[in-house]
Formats: C-alpha cells, structure tokens, sequence
C-alpha cells in the first residue's frame, strides 16, 4: 500500500476545494490561483490530511460541464495547490477518465473521488487499476441533473449496501485492490432528507462491508432544510453530525470547515480512549 492508500483507512479531515462557480455553499468556490492557494494553505494550518479538488459541481440540478472545462478548473487548482505544498495528498472529485489520466499524466499520482463509483464513464475503473490510484466509490443513482428523480427506496440502508457491494465486485474484476478502496454513502445525492437521515443511522451496516468510509455532510440540505436555516448557518449543527458520523465508523469527513472538524476528531478520539 502507498502513502495515499494509508490514508483512507486512517481517520482525518478531507478539506474541500471547489474550482467551481456554482457549488451550492458559495463560500467554498475558489477559482482563482490565488483563492485556491489561500484556502490549500489554511485547510493544512488548521489539519486538514488531504485536499478534495473539483472542477465540477455536483448539486442537484447543477448544469453539466464539458470534460475541457472541468479539467482547465482541476489544473489550475492543483498547480496553485503544489505551489503551497510539493506532498500534501490531494483527491480529484471526478466521474471522468479523462480527467483522471491528466492529472496523473501532469502531476503524478492522487485519489479519485468518484461520486458515480465508475458508472459515470466506461473507462474509469481501467485507469484507476492500471495506475494504481486509491479510490473512492461514492453512492447515488443517475446524475446530479437527474438523481432527485431517483430517491425510490424500500430500505435505504440496505438498498445503498447492496448497490456499493455490487460496486465492490465492479472494481475487484477491473483488477482495483480492495486496500485502495473507500466508500461514500452518498448524503444529499439520490437521497430525501429523511433517507439521509437513516442512513446516518445505519451507517455501521455500510462499515460492515469492509472498508474505511469516508462521509461528507458538510453543510448540506438534511441540516439547514431540517433546521430551516441556511447553508451558511449551518456550521454547529454539522460538527454534531460528524459526531454521529465517527461514532458509526466514518473514517473520512470531507468538510469545508477544517478546523472546527478536526476539533470534532480530536473530541471524539478522547471520548473513544474512555
């Protein structure tokens, strides 16, 4: 196992950088170097293990992007990011192949972080065997345009294990080693309010398939919707569902608040020694 590979199985905060216009919590788009490089370099002052980049906005109903497009964000974001670190591990959040081999080709080796667990394109189980990538496999049906349409569940819980096992079986036949794989729940995509909410709950049940989880609800809608607040006032109420989330088995949290998350470990890791 590489150094990248090591850190999906021990437990850490993944900051978020979005290269984006149009991500839904405004405060994190960075698209400029400039910007991009201020946040790299306070998400790793204040603990951040990694650095999510993407050049493609996932909301629902948020508008697709050409392959050009998406990998001119993700270059500019990583060359502002390896102007501020020459090692910190970085993730690319992408469903492209393509992407995947530039990036690689340019800057040697990162993380995929595949919100379509390789359903989003043909090639993209190939590349990340033959390049040896740590990979994460994130949960959610159709695509950002199209998933709202989808969250049809008789058990939620079970029917996201059942879909990520089958994933599971995908990536061992492309000749993907297990070590190299995380899984993502997929809160907020394909999902109601209430099935994040019992996936949450169950989320153990996805821990027992075998491998590290990694869990981003940062900010997102079963918070502010639930609370009738905003995105940008929903900072407290996240860091109490970390809480819930490490005690579950989460490995991962990919947040934009890093310090405020890594606090949340730190807490956690006292109660844990008890």
């Amino acid at each position: 196992m590489s150094k990248l590979d090591n850190l999906l199985w021990q437990r850490g905060v993944m900051a978020i950088i979005n290269a984006t216009p149009d991500s839904f919590y405004a405060a994190s788009r960075t698209q400029t170097c400039k910007a991009v490089a201020e946040r790299a370099a306070q998400a790793l002052c204040e603990g951040a293990v990694m650095l999510d980049i993407g050049g493609y906005s996932s909301r629902p109903d948020a508008s697709d992007v050409e392959a050009e497009e998406e990998w001119q964000r993700v270059r500019m974001a990583v060359a502002a990011v390896r102007e501020v670190s020459s090692d910190v591990a970085i993730s690319i959040d992408t469903f492209r192949a393509e992407v995947v081999r530039r990036v690689t080709d340019s800057y040697g080796e990162v993380i995929v972080n595949d919100i379509m667990a390789g359903r989003g394109d043909d090639d993209m189980l190939a590349v990340v065997a033959e390049r040896k990538l740590p990979y994460i496999a994130m949960h959610m049906r159709g695509t950002p345009q199209t998933m709202q349409s989808l969250a049809d569940y008789e058990d939620v819980v079970s029917e996201v294990a059942g879909e990520l096992r089958e994933r599971l079986a995908a990536l061992e036949k492309a000749g993907v080693e297990r070590c190299r794989v995380a899984l993502d729940a997929g809160f907020g995509f394909a999902k109601s309010v209430e099935h994040n909410f019992e996936l949450l709950k169950g989320l153990h049940r996805l821990k027992a398939l075998g491998q590290p989880l990694l869990v981003g609800v940062s900010r997102k809608s079963m918070i502010y919707k639930t609370l009738g607040i905003t995105p940008d006032e929903a900072l407290p109420a996240t860091q109490a569902v970390h809480w819930e989330a490490l005690r579950q088995g989460a490995a991962l949290l990919r947040v934009h608040d890093v310090a405020e998350a890594c606090r949340v470990v730190k807490l956690y890791e006292k109660f844990e020694k008890l």
